[in-house]
């Protein structure tokens, strides 16, 4: 995951620590030691339900950004080439292995990268990029409406679009099994290059293209230059999220996790193939055996 919807995103997954924390009579240990087919229809369920405040407002926010024609026709189409590209991969190059604890992929392996003392590092980095990310330019984007500021708007909104459509992205593929290790993996890596793309463009608006009154007062000049630093502080907070998290350390982790799977399960059936053929030279050499007494 990016980060960002570790932070905003439903956790559907209870962690080691709360499992070994809970009481035997509790509602969530019962749930931890379920059956697998149990626990894969209680997360399928509980993502089908769950399209909590979040996901509603994300889907507010899609539905109004689309409909206010600030978001370029390209921004618009490219969720659909995504999802589209995504689910090919998923069934022609990285189907599913069918494992039960793929769904907790994209909400357990972020943190699992890091541990111990770096953990709190990491949860302030989430929070970093949440703020910078989209609570920073929604503000931008509001305050944009209320200054009557339409440059703001063309310049903040497709790159909010973008973040929020990669957010309820995440957050629906969480909880199906069907995804994949690299394709979870995928979603912000495409999203996020798109998305550098398209803060670049809006650095050029705020920084080549906008200019200030003359005699412009004390709140219009702290409004364009808090346009300015938040530009290049999106900027260079996801240049270091792609090149510095998601290219070096969680793609690598999500292939590593996806071919060891993989291999478990062929070693398993190389073992149940072993298995019957030994059964079945047994049992011949038993019936020879019979037949020569």
């Amino acid at each position: 995951m990016s980060g960002l919807s570790l932070a905003v995103g439903p956790r559907t997954d209870p962690t080691k620590d709360e499992v070994l924390a809970a009481p035997p009579s509790s509602t969530k240990y019962k749930a931890s030691m379920a059956p697998p087919q149990n626990q894969q229809q209680a997360v399928v369920g509980g993502v089908m339900g769950s399209l909590r405040v979040i996901e509603l407002q994300l889907v507010a926010f899609i539905l109004v950004f689309s409909a206010s024609g600030l978001v370029p026709l390209i921004d618009l189409i490219f969720p659909a080439f995504a999802s589209a590209y995504l689910l090919l991969l998923s069934r022609l190059a990285f189907p599913s292995h069918g494992n039960n604890n793929t769904g907790a992929f994209s909400g357990s392996s972020s943190r699992e990268i890091f541990e111990g003392s770096k953990l709190m590092m990491f949860r302030l980095y989430v929070m970093v990029g949440t703020t910078i990310g989209m609570f920073l330019p929604l503000a931008y984007v509001l305050g944009g409406f209320a200054r009557g500021d339409d440059h703001a708007l063309r310049c903040a909104t497709p790159a909010l679009f973008l973040l929020s459509f990669q957010i309820l992205t995440e957050n629906i593929i969480s909880g199906f099994s069907l995804f994949s290790p690299p394709i979870r993996a995928l979603v912000p890596l495409l999203y996020t290059v798109r998305r550098i793309f398209v803060i670049t463009d809006w650095i050029q608006d705020v920084w080549v293209n906008k200019t200030l009154p003359v005699n412009a007062q004390m709140t219009d000049v702290a409004w364009y230059w808090f346009g300015k630093c938040l530009a290049v502080a999106n900027l260079v907070y996801f240049s270091i999220n792609l090149f510095g998290f998601l290219l070096p350390r969680f793609l690598p982790r999500s292939f590593e996790m996806y071919f060891r799977q993989r291999d478990e399960i062929h070693s398993k059936l190389s073992e149940d193939k072993a298995r019957t053929v030994a059964a079945k030279t047994s049992s011949s050499a038993n019936n020879q055996t019979k037949k020569g007494d």
